[in-house]
């Protein structure tokens, strides 16, 4: 009688000294990145590339990059969720080290100096499903929103495309959230964004819009450093990224946020 009990007492400590090892190991992983110096990023709400989950903790397609990179290149990455449209005063005076979150480096080349393209993106306008507006051409006359700075009020704004016409009104909105909100409710015809960011709020919140077929733009999305940063390490984590695109690694990342990865990591991707 007294055997079984022996065994159970056994097993209960074995139980007991993998929970102890398993702690001391978590431990020491957390110890090791605690010492490591920290690279502050600037982002913003902005699924599937960075958010904040249920539990508060940043997540998402950029910030995955950013903790595989800066732990190859000995950094430990924090994230700042900023006001987007004070990105470069917080880059210039030091609250930040860079700006990762879907940025656009087209356009901006010379702003910044810059680690990528990563990936890319398609710039795009969506509607209503029963909108009328089926081409850029149909947005004459038309209230389009957008976030502030981002790249597709630029591209509305400078006027320099001769495919996108005189539009009636542009709305530039502070949070990327509220952009679809304002199509939802009727204050816009239509509102213009990344693809991967509208395909994801649809899918987050059923919402139903109709993506036009002609993109705004092909651009590449990179990570932005001060001009006045000469730590060196934009270059440095230029060659690291490059390194996670050559091994794979990019590309698990992004497949397990979208549905056709490669898509992503071309400029050609969108040729088909």
């Amino acid at each position: 009688m007294k055997q079984p009990r022996k065994h159970l007492l056994c097993l209960l400590l074995a139980l007991w000294l993998t929970g102890v090892l398993l702690a001391g190991c978590a431990a020491d992983t957390a110890d090791a990145t605690a010492d490591l110096p920290v690279i502050t990023v600037g982002c913003d709400n902005y699924p599937p590339f960075t958010y904040v989950n249920s539990d508060g903790k940043p997540v998402g397609i950029d910030v995955e990059l950013a903790d595989e990179a800066f732990r190859r290149m000995g950094y430990r990455p924090e994230f700042v969720t900023i006001n987007w449209a004070e990105k470069n005063a917080l880059l210039e005076n030091g609250a930040i080290d860079c700006i990762w979150g879907c940025f656009s480096m087209n356009g901006r080349e010379d702003e910044y100096i810059w680690a990528g393209p990563y990936m890319y993106s398609h710039q795009v306008v969506a509607v209503m499903p029963d909108s009328d507006i089926q081409t850029l051409a149909d947005l004459a006359g038309k209230t389009v929103v957008v976030q502030a700075t981002t790249k597709p009020e630029s591209l509305f704004l400078d006027g320099n495309d001769p495919r996108i016409p005189e539009i009636r009104a542009l709305h530039s909105l502070q949070k990327q959230e509220l952009i679809y909100s304002h199509l939802a409710k009727g204050y816009a015809d239509a509102v213009a964004a990344h693809e991967i960011s509208i395909l994801q709020y649809m899918a987050d919140y059923g919402a139903e819009f109709r993506i036009l077929e002609e993109p705004l733009e092909v651009v590449g999305l990179g990570v932005a450093f001060s001009r006045s940063d000469d730590r060196g390490i934009a270059q440095a984590l230029c060659a690291t990224l490059e390194q996670m695109r050559t091994d794979g690694t990019t590309r698990s990342i992004l497949a397990s946020y979208l549905a056709d990865p490669d898509k992503y990591l071309e400029a050609d991707g969108y040729a088909d």
